[in-house]
């Protein structure tokens, strides 16, 4: 899992080997049959109100994500496939964040729209003349050239001591892997999975940001439940991370149902594998291995990796891990604690090594308890000696940083983040060594020293007067586009104005910068919006009475561009 993956479009139920669908799934199958379009079924989901109460928030939310159903839909009938399924996980994201409440009926409206989602998704997919289908149970043991090559870099090559030292590990969280796949229902072989995802290291963490067993990147992990901040993060929890994984590996079984494709899902992200399906030159798709050849280079090596090891584990005698002798699985009893002190006192007074601790409570960023109700992992034996200590225990604090990270928003300034830091406009722009303070870039990361750090003053530098020049002395470290940025005009206005052939720049050359005073013609019946706070393409869409599809394209948006306040867009 080392890239981002787009929103979960799996279908409603959970298990896609059973076989017994429930009678809400039926009555919706039903509605979707009986439609004489996807615009009626549209009107079948549109909540009806007058039996219960909705929160005003949630049915204003599940409303915008009807609209982006509708604009995939009209997107579709277009032949744009592209933002179709964006419009869809647009769609998908809206309804996540919809909360159920026991003092409410949205949970079936929620539902239903996951369901159509799904199902839509497939029949874009289907109107491609597109079919994938595969063994539905288990992971197939194929055995070609790519598996054997990669038995062999685990048995003969420069893996070799990797894959000895991961069996080793397996031990250790494996058992506990084998119940959860069990009572989910999904292969057992899915236990040796993340031993050529992180080697069994709980710790591991890839060029990626991937992190921990399954190696889950922030947003998917956050996606299946995993709670990151200052001081813990879910991802590094064996337990908590299996569960999660089983989670999307269910979902994506939902959405291809053949594991070795799933798999390629799992390691890119189940929106670059239906990609790779859509852009297919042939009419169908037997299993993953039609689709080997056109995946990433890591994708369509992960998998035969993973056959190679089911081979290898099967046969212990025959490829040498007969002499092997695995970890014991991790035994521990938990107590509640709800005071900040550190696993190493914590260790010091139970009498137990601080690294056994840290291995049970691994999701410990900065293996400082939270304050709060935590379940703290013990080995057996030691709740007891803990409670009858807690008192003892000092309070401890998580190291300081220097700096926080904000990522600038359209239409902030060093003076408003400054404020929202209680800092200084000075003091963030000697940390970042910025010149023009009134000149921050949308997007770009910026540090924000915390009271008390100490920063150097910055070597005195001539400041040019952007926006005034015609000409501009190129400078170590310029590029066309930052030249372009700082003056207010395009990289292509500036290769015309200069008759440049190339991007190459040289410290020193001279370069005409054109006048940037251009006033742009609005045609007839088009007006001006300022974005404010709070507004997104579908609420000013129905507040123009526009469709949303024709605001997205007459702004030259797609479903999944963000809008800032303040900014200008158009309207009919």
């Amino acid at each position: 899992m080392k890239s981002e993956q787009i929103a979960d479009l799996s279908p409603v139920h959970s298990n896609s080997d059973e076989k017994v669908a429930s009678s809400d799934e039926k009555a919706v199958s039903a509605d979707i049959a009986n439609a004489d379009n996807s615009n009626n079924f549209l009107n079948l989901l549109k909540p009806d109100l007058s039996n219960h109460k909705t929160p005003k928030k949630a049915q204003v939310i599940l409303d915008e994500a009807l609209g982006f159903c509708q604009a995939s839909q009209d997107y579709w009938q277009e032949g744009d496939f592209e933002n179709a399924v964006e419009a869809l996980d647009q769609a998908y994201l809206l309804i996540l964040s919809v909360t159920p409440d026991d003092t409410n009926n949205i949970t079936q409206q929620k539902e239903d729209l996951r369901f159509m989602i799904s199902k839509r998704i497939l029949e874009i997919y289907a109107s491609r003349n597109i079919v994938l289908s595969g063994n539905h149970t288990a992971v197939p043991l194929t055995m070609n050239k790519h598996v054997e090559r990669e038995i062999k870099k685990f048995t003969e090559g420069n893996e070799k001591k990797f894959f000895i030292a991961s069996y080793k590990r397996s031990g250790r969280h494996r058992p506990q892997i084998l119940k959860a796949l069990k009572q989910a229902g999904l292969p057992e072989e899915l236990s040796w999975l993340p031993l050529i995802e992180s080697g069994f290291k709980v710790n591991a963490l890839s060029k990626a940001r991937a992190l921990g067993l399954w190696q889950f990147i922030p947003s998917t992990g956050y996606r299946y439940g995993l709670k990151r901040n200052a001081l813990i993060d879910e991802r590094l929890d064996p337990i908590k991370a299996t569960n999660a994984a089983i989670d999307y590996l269910r979902e994506l079984h939902n959405i291809f149902g053949d594991w070795n494709t799933v798999l390629a899902g799992y390691n890119c992200g189940e929106g670059r594998v239906l990609r790779v399906i859509r852009n297919q030159n042939v009419n169908y798709l037997d299993d993953f291995w039609d689709l080997y050849d056109r995946l990433p280079h890591e994708t369509a090596r992960y998998v035969p990796r993973f056959i190679a090891t089911l081979y290898i584990v099967s046969n212990p005698e025959k490829y040498g891990l007969n002499s092997v002798i695995v970890d014991p699985p991790m035994e521990y009893q938990t107590v509640i604690i709800s005071k900040k002190i550190s696993i190493n006192n914590i260790a010091k007074a139970i009498d137990v090594p601080a690294r056994k601790l840290i291995a049970l409570n691994s999701e410990l960023r900065y293996k400082i308890l939270p304050g709060v109700k935590y379940s703290l992992r013990l080995p057996p034996g030691k709740g007891e000696i803990l409670l009858s200590k807690i008192d003892e225990i000092p309070l401890s604090s998580p190291p300081k940083r220097a700096f926080f990270y904000h990522k600038i928003r359209y239409g902030e300034s060093l003076s408003t983040i400054a404020k929202k830091y209680h800092t200084n406009v000075a003091r963030i722009a000697r940390a970042n060594n910025i010149y023009k303070k009134n000149k921050i870039v949308a997007g770009k990361t910026i540090k924000i020293p915390q009271k008390g750090t100490v920063l150097l003053r910055p070597k005195s530098r001539i400041i040019p007067k952007y926006g005034k020049a015609t000409t501009h002395k190129v400078k170590r470290g310029d590029s066309l586009w930052i030249i372009a940025r700082s003056y207010g005009t395009s990289t292509k206005k500036i290769y015309e104005v200069n008759n440049l052939t190339n991007s190459m720049l040289s410290i020193g050359q001279i370069l005409r910068i054109p006048d940037r005073r251009v006033k742009k013609t609005i045609p007839d019946g088009i007006r001006t919006y300022k974005v404010k706070t709070g507004d997104s393409p579908f609420t000013i869409a129905k507040k123009y009475n526009m469709v949303l599809e024709n605001f997205l394209r007459l702004n030259k948006l797609t479903p999944r561009s963000k809008i800032y306040p303040k900014q200008i867009l158009y309207i009919e």
